[in-house]
């Protein structure tokens, strides 16, 4: 298997049970406590956190740990004038591998709870205020993932993304979605996790806007950062150069 193949799978497979977790944390919720809104949000907010904080743990050393498009779109944007990041060539297969990879999770963690396979959730979710908050938590995703990698401490990632996803769910109106590919797989699971179709566009859109947002402040924040420690995210991996198209991504991002 040449390199691309081994991070397209490592973003699928990342991505998937990302959503796993996220659905099947909400679906346990429900059952495990019926009627009490706080406590669904406190068991599915505690699976998420450390969920994907191991996730990030195995799967970034192969790709990245991006498992979210908005984190590839920034890492291929955040490299572009110097030739580093994500290479514009790779960019299309991980959107694709984390997008797919979100609906097979949302399926996955359906089948396990003996569940219709195939779904559609009816949680609308589209108000002003949700879309300020995923704004607000996609903007602090970007931030914290870059200012990690701009400042030499992408090895952290996994504490303080998880951490920050955690504290999300609780401080934003939307319950941080804060990634596209989650957001899509979310729409394939009828339960508290879930996200009507109607509402996913909105959503995505607030994503991009905070992710821009994020990136914007980063680079007011840290205008002298290297080129090579641009686009260190999200966490150190290693690919081999002679199977990597567009230009070599550096070792140490």
């Amino acid at each position: 298997m040449n390199d691309l193949a081994r991070r397209l799978l490592a973003e699928f497979t990342g991505t998937a049970l990302l959503v796993t977790v996220v659905v099947g944390s909400g679906i346990t919720a429900q059952q495990l406590s019926p009627g009490d809104t706080g406590l669904q949000l406190l068991e599915n907010s505690t699976a998420t956190v450390f969920g994907l904080a191991v996730l990030i743990l195995v799967f970034g050393p192969v790709s990245g740990a991006h498992f979210n498009p908005v984190v590839s779109a920034v890492d291929w944007l955040a490299g572009r004038r110097h030739g580093t990041g994500l290479p514009a060539a790779d960019l299309g297969g991980y959107i694709l591998a984390q997008t797919a990879g979100g609906i097979a999770g949302a399926i996955l963690a359906n089948v396990m709870f003996d569940q219709r396979a195939m779904q559609i959730s009816t949680h609308h979710r589209i108000t002003g205020g949700h879309l300020v908050g995923e704004v607000v938590a996609t903007a602090g995703l970007i931030a914290v993932i870059f200012a990690l990698a701009r400042t030499g401490r992408a090895g952290l990632s996994a504490a303080a993304v998880g951490g920050y996803i955690g504290a999300a769910y609780w401080f934003t109106s939307s319950t941080s979605f804060a990634n596209p590919a989650v957001t899509i797989g979310r729409i394939f699971s009828d339960t508290f996790a879930g996200i009507a179709p109607s509402s996913t566009p909105g959503f995505i859109a607030a994503q991009i806007a905070g992710a821009l947002l994020g990136l914007g402040l980063i680079a007011l924040l840290y205008p002298t950062t290297p080129a090579a420690a641009a686009d260190n995210v999200v966490v150190p991996h290693h690919t081999d150069p002679a199977t990597t198209t567009g230009n070599p991504i550096p070792t140490t991002r």
